[in-house]
């Protein structure tokens, strides 16, 4: 079933398209028609992209990787805070730092900073500077917190890169690409699709457009990161079931006991035989040792 429709993308105004003479011819494909000298985007063909683009981030999160989303026009900043603040995605909704991604290191040394300067407010340093100091440290921590602090938790280069306006922040799709690092992005009709892995073509300067896409995919990143939680939550259990023979022979029971009640967990967990015959083994040798 597809993430959304055609009449929803339709009420956000997704259709809008830039006027006919600032076109890219290279996003005719994605192109319905044109009115009032203005591109009308064929959403149909919208829908299919999200679609595209959704179940990649899932797989994405899914995988325990993060997606650094970036949005420094002023319609998307706080969309894209609000929304991605809450999947635990890092973002970058001021400046570009250039470099942040083929000079990562860097970029990770101020984001350090930012820490040291915490510790320095807690271990007593700031008692030592003078007022002057203190003011100047001050402001370069809030300084940082704003350009950086939201990628703070961003260890290691994002896995993948989401942008809102492919003009606007065509420097870091450029660091991106020389990278390898696969890009989603917002296009509009003034916009060149073809360095875009997972293009979707939509209005990326009215609010309502870029908040309704940002929310699907937030939703679907969402689905992957929960998917994920709930497979670590059975992987304990499933080792539990693998060595439950050991905990059945470390109670002093007849070996015949213990045989017949691991053979009904075996049933149960429908574990590989010659992994449970390796087990039986060990387990028979360890009641004998006690026997003795």
């Amino acid at each position: 079933m597809p993430r959304t429709n055609f009449q929803e993308l339709l009420d956000a105004g997704c259709h809008f398209g830039h006027l006919k003479r600032k076109w890219n011819p290279a996003m005719a494909p994605y192109i319905f028609m044109e009115r009032n000298g203005i591109h009308i985007i064929d959403l149909e063909k919208t829908v299919v992209k999200i679609d595209e683009a959704a179940a990649a981030m899932k797989q994405i999160a899914r995988s325990g990787k993060k997606i650094l989303f970036v949005a420094t026009k002023k319609q998307a900043k706080e969309i894209v805070s609000e929304k991605v603040k809450k999947v635990n995605m890092p973002y970058v909704t001021e400046r570009w730092p250039g470099g942040m991604l083929t000079n990562f290191p860097t970029i990770r040394k101020a984001v350090k900073k930012m820490g040291n300067i915490d510790k320095m407010a807690t271990d007593g340093t700031f008692t030592n500077l003078s007022k002057r100091e203190r003011l100047q440290v001050t402001r370069q921590r809030a300084k940082l917190e704003k350009n950086l602090g939201s990628i703070v938790d961003l260890t290691r280069l994002p896995s993948a890169l989401f942008v809102v306006d492919v003009c606007k922040e065509r420097i870091a799709v450029r660091e991106a690409k020389r990278l390898g690092i696969p890009v989603f992005a917002m296009i509009d009709t003034n916009s060149d699709p073809s360095d875009i892995e997972f293009p979707i073509p939509a209005n990326d300067d009215a609010s309502k457009s870029i908040s309704l896409i940002i929310g699907l995919l937030c939703d679907a990143i969402d689905e992957g990161l929960n998917e994920r939680k709930l497979e670590k939550d059975k992987e304990p259990a499933q080792k539990d079931k693998k060595f439950i023979k050991k905990d059945l022979a470390t109670k002093d029971l007849p070996e015949s006991v213990i045989e017949a009640l691991a053979a009904e967990e075996e049933e149960e967990v429908g574990d590989d035989d010659e992994e449970m015959t390796e087990e039986d083994d060990d387990i028979v040798a360890e009641a004998e040792e006690s026997a003795e």
